[in-house]
């Protein structure tokens, strides 16, 4: 015996706008339901049967007629299918999601001219997920309730939550839909709660244009810049992590606009496991584009302490993606990207035309896994870095970018070499503490510059069509 509410039956739309109130109408009521089982359950009225509740689903039939339409339609790199058929996805969350779903639905109505439909699916929504970011199993139920649980309610299965979707492995069953969208609901909500753990602040308060860093220093200064530009330019509220108890593992700060057009700011800490682990996560939440600003090690002798790298080009060798996207799969430096970043870079540091070669270089970025790499014999290493041109290395710009391409974020690294290893400037606290204190807001400037730059750009044509596969899935 399953208890459930009653499902109602699905509807078919042409106007976005009630689509998603129509989602957003199902997603509740299954919601509520489950809490309202929940709270009976934890004040000790165990049901007899199983309690379910179930995600809405999105589905969209497009037929020959339907794709042929399409034509000259597509302004954008997504919002359309590559093949007439039945197209369905899962959703969550309308709360953080209603703009998104809106857009992606609007885009396949006007490409196709073919209505969506909306209905309750067959996917159950895990109780975790059903309670939220903010609420603890362990600290709120006791033992008892706890052995109990997964007789009642449904918990998150991982088997309906990989990647294969976006990794382009994902084999449709005969008779079953094609993905309509690059997560489904479980996946989303389970990186939601990561997002909360790992930065120690909710998931809507995130910013489509998103800054990671490996230092604390642009943290401190980010927070300075953020409180000084509540009130200016549109910005509208500065979200920091809670002070209270423990520091958060990847703390994220919010330099906040309406509809997320804001900034976001997140140390990431040191390594590729960090960068791949949040890259991950915050990927469902569909940003406009992100960067990495960080330290990195000078491989060219010509290099000065403070000279600024572009990315065009990454020598991965951080062996955390090598399964799900190989190494040997280039990157594309994406065009609208580079740009805004030399922009930014004329104009804070006040260098142009060919003047901005004495502060910055493009060129190949190395990510490496092992922090002392400079350890290792210099024959060895020297050798490939040579034979592939870098003039950089660090241990995050690789892994961020690729994970970019992965889950189809436009991507950017600008890195500011802090130490030169191979030419015995070894990364010391002395010089340290001074080369922070010169450019790390300097640095921070031309990030936020560039994300300013992109904004004006506009999302539509950030998404790049280099970052769509042969058969890709609609939404963006």
């Amino acid at each position: 015996m399953v208890k459930i509410l009653k499902k109602t039956k699905s509807q078919k739309f042409k106007d976005s706008e009630k689509a998603c109130a129509a989602i957003k109408a199902i997603y509740d009521a299954q919601v509520a339901f489950l809490c309202k089982q929940f709270e009976s359950f934890s004040k000790g009225k165990i049901p007899k049967e199983k309690v379910q509740g179930f995600y809405p689903y999105v589905r969209v039939n497009v037929t020959e007629s339907s794709y042929k339409k399409l034509g000259s339609k597509k302004k954008h790199s997504y919002g359309f299918v590559s093949k007439p058929g039945i197209y369905e996805t899962t959703l969550t969350r309308p709360d953080i999601y209603k703009c998104y779903h809106k857009e992606q639905l609007e885009h396949l109505i006007n490409n196709h001219g073919c209505g969506v439909e909306v209905g309750v699916s067959d996917t159950p929504i895990p109780i975790h997920f059903a309670l939220g970011e903010n609420f603890h199993l362990e600290a709120d139920l006791n033992d008892e309730h706890l052995d109990k649980m997964p007789n009642i309610f449904d918990l998150p299965d991982l088997d309906k939550m990989d990647d294969a979707i976006a990794n382009s492995t994902h084999v449709v069953k005969q008779g079953m839909p094609e993905p309509l969208a690059l997560f489904t609901a479980p996946r989303t909500d389970l990186s939601l709660m990561r997002l909360k753990h790992y930065t120690g602040t909710n998931s809507n308060d995130f910013q489509n244009f998103v800054i990671f860093t490996n230092y604390q220093f642009y943290i401190d200064e980010f927070m300075k810049i953020g409180a000084e530009n509540v009130g200016k330019d549109g910005y509208t509220e500065f979200i920091a992590p809670s002070t209270e108890g423990r520091m958060p593992q990847m703390p994220a700060y919010h330099l906040k606009r309406e509809r997320g057009m804001g900034i976001t700011m997140i140390n990431i800490g040191v390594g590729p496991s960090n960068a791949k682990n949040i890259t991950d996560h915050v990927a469902v939440l569909r940003p406009y584009a992100w960067l990495m600003l960080g330290h990195c090690a000078g491989l060219r002798n010509s290099q000065e302490m403070g000279d600024y790298v572009l990315a065009h080009g990454y020598l991965r060798e951080d062996n955390v993606l090598y399964h799900d996207l190989k190494p040997n799969i280039p990157l594309p430096a994406l065009s609208e990207i580079q740009l805004a970043l030399e922009d930014a870079v004329q104009e804070v540091t006040k260098q142009h035309g060919h003047d901005v070669k004495k502060v910055m270089r493009t060129g190949t970025v190395a990510t490496v896994d092992d922090r002392n790499w400079e350890l290792r014999s210099s024959l060895r290493q020297n050798q490939r870095f040579s034979q592939s041109r870098a003039i950089a290395l660090d241990m995050e710009s690789g892994t961020i970018a690729a994970n970019g391409f992965r889950f189809r974020v436009p991507y950017g690294t600008l890195l500011c070499v802090s130490d030169k290893p191979l030419h015995g400037q070894l990364k010391l606290p002395g010089m340290a503490d001074s080369f922070y204190r010169e450019r790390v807001k300097q640095h921070l400037l031309i990030g936020l510059k560039a994300m300013e730059n992109m904004r004006e750009i506009g999302p539509e044509k950030l998404h790049s069509r280099k970052l769509r596969s042969f058969d890709e899935v609609a939404f963006q």
